[in-house]
């Protein structure tokens, strides 16, 4: 129910099941480093121990591919990206890194986890290691992924680990930690230029919200743990206060739900939501209790109606920031 939630409350051409056949892919820039192994990484589920440097790596979270191509390494297999994706079930940025990297994304097993982690896709793509970290696998899928090879999931909160701690981990299970350096480095830049030219929306306290089209009794937020937020906090604004309270009730949670009723108590300057059908801007101003949210009496909202962009928000990653500085933020900056 969990990534079924995650789905839908994002709104979190296919290239087949997966098979070995091209998808023997570990293409890198640089060698691991020789002193990397053996490496003890400790998550959410325990610790993993990885005994020599992976040559097949295979992802389960949507973010941890992008963070394993930064690194110069190409996945032999990772998740069909089915919300925000493209038509080759990825995402461009990841494309574009991977043909720099000399290998075009239909080499890549794509498998789909709509309906959960396909264990035997991933099995068939021989991995000798599976990242999540930016996943919310579960104990029991990470017991049974175990089988097929080492597993190193998300750190803390399902869905939350930080961009920055998905690079430090990533980078020290691939051996790459020194080359982990330079993309944290660079986008750590581009966020720290990105909030200093808008200057005006430093210290904004911001929400971002979900709507069920077949439910409007409630208003889903995303948590101060979420990636949402954590990439608004990047830019400079601070989380609603409202959501800060919400979010005491269970510190590992994704999102919550605020009432309906309660709507004019949302604070915040600023609120973005998913714009799907049915819960598009009209909608939502339109309706007697969600129209006394605050921000969107004053026209201080992000109605998000391009998956692929939004995705750049939800996913952060090295590769994955730019477009979220070049195309999201100027949306928060005129609302």
């Amino acid at each position: 129910a969990a990534p079924a939630l995650a789905l839908i409350a994002l709104a979190g051409c296919s290239t087949g099941p997966a098979d070995t056949t091209g998808a023997g892919i570990a293409a890198s820039s640089a060698a691991p480093e020789a002193a990397a192994y053996p490496v003890t990484i400790t998550h959410a589920h325990g610790e993993t121990t990885i005994e020599k440097a992976p040559t097949r790596v295979a992802t389960i979270g949507w973010a941890d591919a992008d963070v394993v191509a930064a690194l110069g390494v190409v996945p032999v297999g990772a998740p069909k990206i089915t919300w925000g994706g493209n038509a080759n079930g990825s995402t461009d940025w990841f494309d574009a890194k991977a043909t720099e990297l000399g290998v075009q994304d239909g080499d890549i097993a794509r498998y789909d986890d709509s309906a959960g982690i396909p264990f035997d896709d991933i099995a068939a793509t021989s991995p000798d290691l599976i990242l999540g970290l930016s996943s919310g696998v579960s104990k029991e899928d990470y017991d049974k992924l175990t089988k097929i090879a080492p597993v190193v999931p998300y750190t803390v909160a399902p869905w939350g680990t930080p961009w920055q701690d998905q690079l430090e981990a990533i980078g020290t299970a691939l051996g790459r930690s020194a080359q982990a350096v330079e993309p944290e480095a660079a986008t750590t830049q581009t966020l720290a230029d990105a909030g200093a030219a808008n200057p005006q929306i430093q210290g904004k306290s911001a929400a971002w919200a979900w709507f069920s089209p077949t439910d409007l009794s409630t208003i889903g937020l995303y948590t101060t743990a979420d990636l949402r937020p954590q990439m608004l906090r990047e830019f400079g604004l601070v989380d609603s206060p409202t959501v800060v309270e919400l979010s005491t009730a269970d510190p590992s949670a994704f999102s919550v739900n605020l009432p309906a009723e309660k709507a004019s108590t949302l604070e915040a300057d600023l609120v973005v939501f998913y714009a799907a059908e049915g819960t598009q801007a009209a909608d939502i101003m339109g309706n007697a209790l969600l129209g006394q949210i605050p921000a969107l009496q004053k026209k201080q909202y992000v109605a998000s109606a391009d998956n692929a962009i939004s995705l750049s928000m939800s996913l952060p990653s090295p590769l994955s920031v730019q477009t979220a500085v070049d195309v999201f933020l100027p949306k928060i900056v005129t609302a």
